[in-house]
């Protein structure tokens, strides 16, 4: 009895320390040195307050000219800096989180000099979705997943993927010409593009090949994104298992089964002799180091399939998500939508779009950089401090999670101007340096630093050769039907979808008169 005692009082001086003592030490030691923020509540932190707020903020569409969606987004973190300042300091469960947006801060955060601003591990549905492979892997294995993802986003490695992004997009308008004059819902148009682009420049097959594998990584998503502020206490996880806990497990086995069937089939053909070296896209470069004879380079099955897993949802969510955001504003803004047409047929007339054309588009990749400011696809850049740090005025523990949100520094009047919420793609003009005021800080659609998105040109690439074959053929403009509710679920993304009503330059052609016109000028360009 005495044993068992002494047991549980140990227990309950555990969880004292863990829930109570030590966040309160925390909270107060962080306060002094001018990290402010809503009190931390037992057990659950600020959760709470954040899930409300969270659901308050979408519960109504916003005004269709307004792209200041910080507030909607990470509503909580818009309120709480308005009281507490620039800088200042959350709790998910007994965690402190510091969010941090002043530029230099968050430059030395990214930039990690000394390895102290480390990624946080994913658990729960997060690791479920993510796996170990390179968004958050460090050391060596990281460099080594990294140098292999450098390769296969180099310069003559995007020029390669043009023709299946081509061929991609091709199929897609295809299927556009049946949607003529009606009403068209282009945000899953994009998501079933960006999947068939992905599947055939880096795993070598087809989106139908792959379609399980994408509607099992959307699923996951969900739950991870309905769980995010889920608190979890001493694994307990494992023996209270949720509905969702239960169902993100079957989810995972599934995924795991079908990305490594992609595997074997692959290999099956090297030893069939149907292909060389495992092949040259992404999937044939993990082979390769599967098989590589030095142990030190080899990488595990399980691996491999983080990466898929990555590779398949980063290039999918971020691309689509990107493509949806700068339909949406040229459909707003038809003045940029003609200036960025009218760009694509001097430089492309009917012809397919080609890498060092795309290179030269200076209107497109204004309205592209506007897009990824205002509507950026990733909004949270979390690390971990692992030893104890100065950062800037501030001296930070050890185990405290730094958070830098784009989205915040984005919108920054000091640097952007007071027209920070409005879509100007001429701030672009004279590239990034001049539109931030030497500021590079200032915008982090990828993140920033060594461990910026490997894919961003990528995605870059992607998205102005879809709007150039979509520009070079059609005019479109927003159906009256649209509602403006932008949301996170993994990236900043429609929460109903955007819809758009299309019309070919040809059938405009025959239908105006436009002698003179701009209109006149761009079809007769499109035909020569």
């Amino acid at each position: 009895m005495i044993i068992i005692f002494s047991i549980f009082f140990c227990f309950i001086l555990v969880v004292f320390y863990k829930l109570w003592w030590n966040p309160i030490h925390m909270q107060h030691m962080l306060s002094s040195q001018g990290l402010k923020g809503p009190s931390y509540k037992f057990l659950h932190g600020n959760t709470k307050e954040i899930i409300k707020m969270r659901k308050e903020a979408i519960k109504t569409p916003t005004d269709l000219h307004d792209h200041d969606v910080f507030p909607r987004i990470l509503p909580h973190f818009n309120t709480w800096m308005k009281l507490y300042g620039s800088n200042f300091v959350i709790w998910i469960g007994d965690q402190p989180q510091i969010f941090v947006t002043e530029p230099d801060l968050a430059k030395e955060i990214l930039i990690n000099k000394e390895g102290i601003y480390q990624k946080i591990k994913p658990i729960s549905h997060a690791k479920k979705l993510l796996g170990d492979g390179l968004v958050v892997a460090e050391g060596e294995k990281w460099s080594k997943l990294r140098k292999l993802s450098n390769h296969s986003f180099h310069a003559e490695s995007l020029k390669d993927m043009v023709p299946a992004m081509i061929a991609s997009v091709d199929t897609m308008l295809e299927r556009w010409r049946c949607h003529e004059g009606e009403e068209l819902e282009i945000s899953n148009e994009f998501r079933l593009l960006t999947a068939e682009v992905i599947s055939r420049t880096a795993f070598g097959s087809s989106y139908l090949e792959g379609k399980n594998i994408f509607e099992m990584l959307t699923k996951l998503g969900v739950l991870a994104a309905r769980n995010v502020y889920k608190i979890r206490l001493f694994g307990l996880e494992k023996i209270l298992m949720s509905k969702d806990d239960i169902e993100s497990d079957k989810v995972e086995k599934s995924l795991r089964d079908s990305i490594v069937s992609l595997i074997r089939t692959r290999e099956e053909k090297v030893n069939a002799g149907e292909l060389d070296n495992f092949g040259s896209d992404f999937l044939g470069s993990l082979l390769k180091l599967h098989h590589d004879l030095d142990p030190k380079s080899r990488i595990s099955v399980d691996e491999i399939v983080d990466e898929c897993k990555v590779f398949y949802l980063a290039g999918h969510e971020t691309t689509s998500s990107l493509l949806s955001w700068i339909v949406l504003l040229l459909s707003i803004y038809p003045d940029w939508q003609e200036k960025a047409r009218i760009e694509v047929l001097q430089l492309f007339g009917k012809e397919n779009p080609t890498a060092e054309g795309i290179a030269r588009t200076k209107i497109l990749t204004m309205v592209v950089n506007e897009a990824l400011r205002l509507y950026s696809p990733v909004v949270n850049l979390t690390r971990k401090v692992t030893k104890k740090v100065r950062l800037g005025r501030y001296e930070l523990p050890v185990n405290v999670d730094v958070n830098v949100p784009p989205l915040a520094l984005h919108r920054n009047p000091e640097i952007w101007g007071k027209d920070a919420h409005l879509f100007k793609p001429e701030r672009f003009d004279q590239g990034l340096a001049k539109a931030t005021n030497e500021n590079t800080m200032a915008f982090l659609p990828f993140g920033f630093g060594p461990r910026i998105c490997v894919g961003f040109n990528f995605a870059a690439n992607e998205s102005k050769i879809t709007l150039s074959m979509i520009l070079q053929r059609y005019k479109f403009r927003l159906s009256p039907n649209y509602v403006h509710s932008p949301f996170q679920l993994l990236t900043v993304y429609p929460q109903h979808g955007i819809k758009i009503i299309l019309q070919s330059l040809s059938s405009l052609k025959n239908a105006l008169e436009v002698d003179g016109s701009a209109l006149e000028s761009i079809i007769t360009t499109a035909e020569n």
